[in-house]
């Protein structure tokens, strides 16, 4: 087929001032009459496939369907919602609670943002984080994920609760935006909170993009106490290499390897092999998704550090948070 043809040709190698580049590409096709009589509209058709090509994975081609118009004007609808919801308050963080395996106690939680449309409910993180990133708007949406998590941690230690850490997801864009380290300071500077009870998730394809910027960014962080893990470990990148490279502090495996741990073979095996890795290089290994009792028992008895998931909690909103900030409440979370 001439669409497979033509990427394997973009695909090739290009040789330009003695470096080789590679190229991938995504394609959208329309077809005269069934999906336009005219250049414009064809046009518009095959770029409205284009990009359900992108969201598949790059390197493929997708034929253009009239429902693709409908998901269209859903995502636009979104993304005008989006622009509003900050200025409307729309938005609110809720907190999964992580606990450290061997202590049974809460050693943290991640903060996970919530929209509540005024119409539409709620809305699904997986249905509106991808427009967010694909408009830009995951810029001022992730600052005030990131001074919102800050702000509520710093007014629960003010209020004398027990906290060790607040764990915030840093998307592609967020990251290599050039204010992000600046952004992060004037953060922790503005809600007095100290940069140690901040770690910042980044998935391995964030740290595999501008290597050697990427570096200097995570040594600045690390020297002022800010706390760097790898989410998602296991899903991205096969070269290793970056371990050793960056200074990292933890590794949280994906869930996908921890669902139903023990009952797969090769789960077990895998996680076993993250868990030894990690210890190797000095790195806490965190596990998400944890949902069973056998889960967690596989995972303690491998060592695993800190775990997370509904069989200890789900993600809770603020004011529920705090009965299990003290020692005791948290020791419950694994009986």
């Amino acid at each position: 087929m001439a669409a497979k043809r033509a990427l394997q040709l973009v695909a090739e190698a290009h040789s330009i001032d003695r470096h080789e580049l590679h190229i991938t590409a995504s394609m959208g096709i329309s077809i005269y009459p069934e999906d336009g009589c005219d250049a414009e509209t064809l046009l518009k058709n095959a770029d409205t496939a284009m990009y359900h090509a992108k969201g598949d994975g790059k390197q493929g081609f997708t034929f253009f369907q009239p429902t693709m118009n409908a998901l269209a004007v859903e995502r636009q609808s979104i993304e005008e919602d989006l622009r509003n919801a900050q200025i409307r308050k729309e938005f609110i963080l809720y907190y999964q609670p992580k606990v450290d395996l061997k202590a049974g106690a809460l050693c943290g939680a991640e903060a996970l943002i919530r929209w509540t449309h005024p119409e539409r409910g709620q809305v699904s993180p997986l249905k509106f984080i991808p427009v967010a990133e694909d408009s830009g708007l995951i810029l001022p949406i992730g600052t005030w994920v990131l001074h919102e998590a800050c702000r509520q941690v710093r007014s629960w230690i003010d209020a004398g609760a027990p906290f060790f850490s607040i764990a915030v997801n840093i998307s592609a864009r967020q990251f290599h935006d050039k204010g992000f380290l600046n952004n992060i300071v004037a953060i922790l500077s503005e809600t007095e909170l100290p940069a140690q009870y901040l770690e910042l998730e980044i998935t391995e394809s964030v740290l595999m993009k501008y290597s050697e910027s990427t570096a200097s960014i995570l040594h600045t962080l690390r020297e002022k106490g800010v706390r760097i893990s790898i989410d998602d470990f296991g899903t991205g990148y096969s070269s290793l290499s970056y371990l050793r490279k960056f200074p990292l502090d933890s590794l949280k495996i994906d869930q996908s390897f921890v669902h139903r741990i023990g009952e797969t073979d090769n789960q077990k095996a895998i996680v076993n092999a993250i868990i030894s890795m990690g210890h190797c290089l000095n790195l806490r290994v965190i596990a998400e998704g944890v949902e069973t009792e056998k889960d967690m028992d596989f995972l303690k008895e491998s060592g695993c550090d800190e775990a997370q998931g509904f069989y200890f909690s789900r993600p809770l909103p603020p004011e529920q948070l705090v009965p299990l900030l003290s020692a005791n409440a948290a020791a419950t979370l694994c009986n």
